[in-house]
């Protein structure tokens, strides 16, 4: 079903289909989750999972502990379980982002590195990687394991700082401006990253490399606590905003005619995306093209109404990048590819073809 089919639908069937695609991502999700704790190199079924674990989980009680082993049981609960959860909350928090970029921008083609996020949260995460032993070792003493996504987290949110002073003036964002100076901003903090691969050794180099790509491979119990109430909070908040951004797509004056206050619209949208997708790049490294693939399969499916856009953007990104881990983890097992491999082998091309769909080239 094309956007132009979704479109010309009644009012209360957009309505109907929507939910009925929402319900369908609720059991997508249940069964990503299904897999992602089931398969792998230790082959757990699913209904041992259910029974034993889940219940366990809930009740407290050592006696659902009877038909699994301490192994599969310690595999579930340190590895594999918080490894899911961190990829749903990530999964959830980039594809969120980036229908609320393509909303603000009214551009598809937006996402939430055009903020600069991902550019600031990479040059801190490199600075920290390189200049960890010497310039930042008291950082990484006082911060110990989370001084590595503290880095990325803040290195985010100064760029989006920076960012958005740049393109407000007199209390007023251009997002025009934004979008120009968030191209600025990633070159520089990408040409100051390239500065420190430069001087970083054979071990830094290969930490820069894996975390660049992206992965949940340290994922642990620990990251899943710092990163979910930004994530969480901004999920619950965000929906708050879809009115707004539903009277924007008819123009900034519009908006403001339907009683909508398009700046503040804009300075919590850009806060949100910048809280959520430096959170979730802070602990997972830098995973592209999320932001653009789910949104806009959703917008094609269901519309561009963000009353339903935004739970389910939350819903299929979470199950998309779980199901993407879990086949990265066991695709070349016992070794592990990263995860924004994968992610950008499926999303450059369909970057491809939203840029020649847009030309009206899509039959090249």
């Amino acid at each position: 079903m094309t956007a132009a089919m979704v479109e010309k639908q009644p009012t209360g069937m957009r309505d109907l289909l929507a939910r009925q695609v929402i319900f369908a991502l609720v059991v997508v999700l249940i069964l990503a989750i299904s897999a992602s704790l089931t398969i792998g190199p230790i082959k757990i079924p699913v209904l041992d999972v259910i029974q034993h674990y889940l219940i366990n989980l809930l009740s407290g009680s050592e006696e659902s502990l009877a038909g699994i082993n301490l192994r599969d049981w310690i595999v579930l609960s340190e590895i594999r379980l918080p490894r899911t959860l961190l990829g749903a909350l990530v999964g959830s928090a980039l594809a969120v982002s980036g229908a609320v970029m393509q909303g603000l921008f009214r551009n598809p083609l937006a996402d939430p590195g055009i903020v600069g996020v991902s550019a600031g949260a990479g040059l801190g995460a490199a600075s920290l990687i390189v200049l960890g032993g010497t310039t930042l070792a008291p950082i990484v003493s006082i911060f110990g394991i989370y001084a590595l996504p503290l880095a990325a987290f803040g290195g985010g949110l100064c760029s989006t700082w920076l960012l958005y002073r740049i393109g407000t003036r007199g209390g007023v964002t251009s997002v025009a401006t934004l979008l120009l100076a968030g191209i600025a901003l990633g070159a520089f903090a990408g040409a100051i990253t390239g500065l420190l691969v430069y001087v970083a050794d054979d071990q830094q180099l290969r930490d820069l490399t894996f975390w660049g790509l992206g992965s949940l491979a340290g994922a642990s119990w620990e990251k899943v606590f710092a990163a979910a109430p930004l994530i969480c909070t901004t999920l619950f908040l965000l929906p708050i905003l879809a009115n707004g951004l539903n009277a924007l797509m008819l123009g900034e004056a519009a908006a403001g005619h339907m009683g909508v206050r398009v700046q503040r619209l804009k300075n919590i949208s850009i806060i949100m995306v910048a809280a959520a997708s430096g959170a979730s790049v802070a602990v997972s490294g830098g995973i592209g093209f999320v932001g653009i693939i789910v949104p806009h399969l959703l917008r094609l499916t269901i519309g561009p109404d963000h009353r339903y856009l935004l739970p389910a953007s939350a819903l299929l990104g979470a199950s998309f990048l779980i199901a993407t881990d879990t086949i990265s983890r066991t695709i070349v097992a016992p070794a592990e590819l990263p995860i924004g491999i994968l992610t950008a082998f499926v999303g450059a091309p369909f970057f491809l073809w939203l840029l020649l769909r847009k030309r009206g080239l899509s039959s090249f």
